[in-house]
């Protein structure tokens, strides 16, 4: 198990860190097109299909510190997540899907909306877990790189298949065995993030894009293209562009990648690398093309017909925010019965239809065209097999690979 050790953030990473509150995924707005929930019984589905099409359990010795389970006398559960990445009522005051959970179980969600950044997050909530002390919480959403590294740390505990069915039997196939945590054993997702090409038709002005290298290499395009400050994103795409797998690349491809992001800075091709502000620059023109998260572009396309979006042919990249329980939660159990209600189709799809990120449950298309048909059909939100077959995922990084790797990207981006 990974030992815990206070304040070992190179400057490296302190520099992604500040990088990343400043405009990357710490800087995303949850916004939504819906405002509506469906109304009628919440559906079973799925309980059918656990042992066809359930999750084996992962081999592992190692996890988290349980602590006595209140669960059964305590009818409650804390859960912390990011700002706007639930759904709510009209009035702004209500969630429905987690009201429609407090009906049905008796359990009162006490939901917070506390986590603006991961780092920030994690520096919140390390002294507690570091000294074996509960954190207040019961369940927390992390991205994946932060995720993996609590698991390793043995912060979060294992989770009882048995309270998780629906979870077991609907979470997509594309989601279902990161490196980090084989076989989520401790772990399941909330959202999918992709990681796309956007473009503006009309700043196009009748230039084709079909790939990467029509961003990095198109003369017609110099200082009209935008990349992401996010090093896994950028990287990982044009890793992707020059034939390597992000989930398999070795420190040479990830030079050859680097140097090819610079080969296009250095020539003026590449206008900025950018968080989520390129929203801006790409509705107004600025961007005729860049690489954009499909949540934005979602939004973008409703806002702007002139948006439009493509996966490459060589594929995109996708990362995960995932539902975890901290050691020392007191309430596990509740815990785990509201990650599988989310994973029950219904729920499942009146949270898609707001927040209009990847939806990481399988089935849940019927559900969604019953409130919003362009959702449901939209790749973005629900992934076709063609569009789920390109996705991937950046391998995880050793404490050394990842000092290193920010520090090139970092002198890469002028961060």
């Amino acid at each position: 198990m990974e030992q815990y050790e206070p304040d070992r953030l190179s400057p490296a990473q302190v520099a992604a860190m500040r990088r990343s509150f400043r405009n990357g995924r710490a800087a995303l707005t949850r916004r939504s097109l819906l405002r509506a929930s469906a109304g009628g019984a919440l559906a079973a589905g799925g309980l059918g299909t656990l042992s066809a099409c359930g999750i084996p359990a992962a081999g592992r010795s190692r996890g988290g510190v349980p602590a006595e389970d209140h669960s059964a006398k305590e009818k409650t559960v804390a859960f912390s997540n990011w700002t706007e990445y639930m759904d709510v009522d009209d009035s702004g005051k209500h969630h429905p899907t987690l009201e429609q959970f407090t009906e049905r179980t008796g359990i009162k969600v006490r939901y917070t909306e506390d986590i603006n950044d991961n780092n920030e997050f994690f520096g919140k909530i390390k002294p507690q877990l570091a000294a074996g002390q509960d954190t207040g919480r019961d369940l927390i959403v992390l991205t994946d790189w932060l995720a993996g590294r609590l698991i390793r740390l043995g912060w979060a505990q294992k989770l009882d298949p048995a309270n998780l069915p629906h979870a077991y039997a609907n979470l997509s196939a594309q989601f279902r065995s990161p490196d980090w945590d084989p076989g989520r054993a401790y772990s399941y997702v909330w959202q999918g993030i992709s990681t796309v090409i956007a473009y503006n038709k009309k700043a196009l002005d009748g230039v084709e894009v079909k790939s990467l290298s029509d961003l990095l290499d198109n003369p017609r395009l110099k200082g009209r293209v935008g990349f992401l400050s996010e090093m896994r994103d950028s990287v990982g795409m044009t890793l992707l562009d020059m034939g390597k797998d992000p989930a398999k690349f070795t420190a040479d491809d990830y030079d050859a990648a680097i140097a090819r992001l610079q080969k296009a800075v250095d020539k003026g091709q590449i206008r900025r690398f950018t968080g989520n502000d390129y929203t801006s620059d790409l509705t107004s023109g600025d961007f005729a093309a860049c690489v954009a998260w499909a949540g934005d572009v979602v939004q973008l396309k409703a806002d702007s017909p002139d948006i439009a979006f493509l996966v490459p042919d060589s594929g995109y990249m996708t990362s995960t925010d995932n539902l975890l329980i901290p050691n020392k939660a007191r309430h596990k159990t509740n815990a785990e019965r509201l990650i599988d209600f989310y994973y029950e189709p219904k729920p499942a799809a009146e949270l898609a239809a707001y927040i209009n990120y990847v939806c990481p449950v399988d089935g849940v298309k019927a559900e969604l065209e019953k409130i919003d048909e362009d959702a449901a059909n939209n790749p973005l939100i629900i992934p076709d097999k063609a569009m789920a077959a390109k996705s991937h995922a950046f391998r995880s990084l050793s404490s050394k690979e990842e000092t290193e790797f920010e520090a090139k990207f970092a002198k890469l981006t002028g961060a």
